[in-house]
């Protein structure tokens, strides 16, 4: 076959039959034009093209050439890069230490981010593109998105957040060989336009109040100065450290999560009826009627189910903070089902990995699935134009401008 750069297009393809032709010209192609860059670039690097008078005494000059074998979604490629005789050439296309190209970088995080496994990975590009990629490499590739993982979680934050919602999803991370179960701890913050994004996810670390303070605290150094309402699951420690860092906040703890708890004290036959008397108390129209149907509750069940009683009386300006507003409001504050959604669509992802080498692991892939799932993130929850109103009203400037 003529060199590429002695023939058109016409002529090249005249001398492709099949359609395996046509892959192996593009990868003759791919590779006659990365040498022709690396030779303007060693050229620009000398300041004389090859063969020029003027290396003449130049203090430096081509010294050959050097053997590397680069992978990329044409294969494996083996090149000659160029070296001078002073050893400070460095080719600008392809860095010194890279035996892949960008876009075999972005294929392979692209399968990362969709849940693969490093030998899923392994065995596709070898399926796809003939190009052998070790785990060690699909590590190494996908290391590169941690200084993004890094940023994403200090970036500036809103001023002020009407909700955010906090719950915690479990996974299997290898530490000190043994296998222990981490979890995520994820804050969720619909902002004064209604949109939904992700402030934070904290992996690994132990729910206390101390925990929880370090999370107010550092959404604060972020820039939010102001959340009007938190809703959470019974996560422990959280309200003691959310009233010390923005102490005007009203805290709503889930109802749904209340309910489930409650229907593990109770047979299967007695559950339906059980269920019946306390939608009586959660879905009342005002804080008194729920006060009275809790009272008909308690007098009905507290010889049978005492823990029951003892756990909405404990908690109970938690669980009724939401009497304390419009319907529409009520509708997405009194359950954490918005943050659960998106918990979901991240274990859809997670759901092939049975325990994550490290906490970088898991970092990585829970951020590649998060930038998935947020960026579809565009437009306002549904009956937020009447929320913000309310709000405007009920919170007397707090949300701004």
């Amino acid at each position: 076959m003529q060199n590429f750069k002695d023939m058109t297009i016409r002529e090249l393809a005249g001398q492709c039959e099949t359609v395996d032709d046509i892959h192996a010209m593009i990868k003759d192609l791919f590779k006659e034009t990365l040498q022709q860059v690396f030779e303007a670039e060693i050229e620009n690097h000398l300041g004389y093209s090859k063969h020029d008078s003027r290396g003449n005494n130049s203090g430096n000059s081509r010294n050959g050439y050097s053997k590397k074998t680069i992978k990329s979604k044409f294969g494996e490629t083996e090149l000659s890069i160029p070296r001078d005789r002073k050893g400070d050439f460095e080719p600008q296309i392809i860095k010194k230490y890279e035996t892949s190209i960008n876009g075999l970088e972005d294929q392979i995080i692209a399968l990362y981010s969709k849940g693969m496994s490093t030998r899923d990975i392994e065995s596709h590009m070898k399926d796809i593109y003939g190009v052998n990629v070790s785990p060690s490499l699909v590590s190494k590739v996908t290391d590169k998105i941690l200084p993004l993982v890094y940023e994403w979680q200090s970036r500036l934050l809103d001023p002020v957040y009407p909700i955010v919602f906090l719950d915690a999803i479990h996974f299997k991370v290898k530490h000190e060989n043994r296998i222990v179960s981490k979890a995520a701890y994820t804050v969720l913050g619909i902002n004064t336009d209604g949109v939904k994004d992700i402030l934070g996810i904290w992996i690994g670390e132990n729910e206390s109040a101390s925990f929880w303070l370090n999370v107010c605290q550092e959404l604060k150094s972020r820039g939010v100065e102001d959340i009007l309402i938190a809703c959470k699951d019974g996560l422990s420690g959280f309200s003691e450290a959310i009233n010390a860092t923005f102490p005007d906040t009203t805290i709503q703890s889930c109802v749904i999560h209340q309910l489930r708890n409650n229907m593990k004290y109770v047979p299967t036959k007695n559950r339906k009826v059980v269920m019946d008397d306390l939608k009586k108390v959660y879905k009342a129209y005002t804080l008194e009627q729920a006060e009275v149907a809790f009272e008909e509750f308690k007098n009905k069940w507290e010889t049978k189910y005492p823990s029951i009683i003892k756990s909405w009386e404990n908690n109970w300006l938690e669980l009724t903070a939401y009497f304390s507003y419009p319907v529409e409001i009520r509708k997405l504050i009194y359950t954490t089902n918005t943050i659960e959604a998106f918990h979901r669509q991240l274990r859809k992802v997670t759901k092939t990995k049975n325990a994550y080498p490290s906490d970088n692991a898991l970092r990585k892939i829970v951020y590649l699935a998060t930038v998935g799932v947020t960026e579809k993130w565009t437009i306002p929850v549904p009956g937020w134009l009447e929320c913000r109103q309310q709000f405007d009203i009920m919170f007397n400037g707090r949300l701004g401008k």
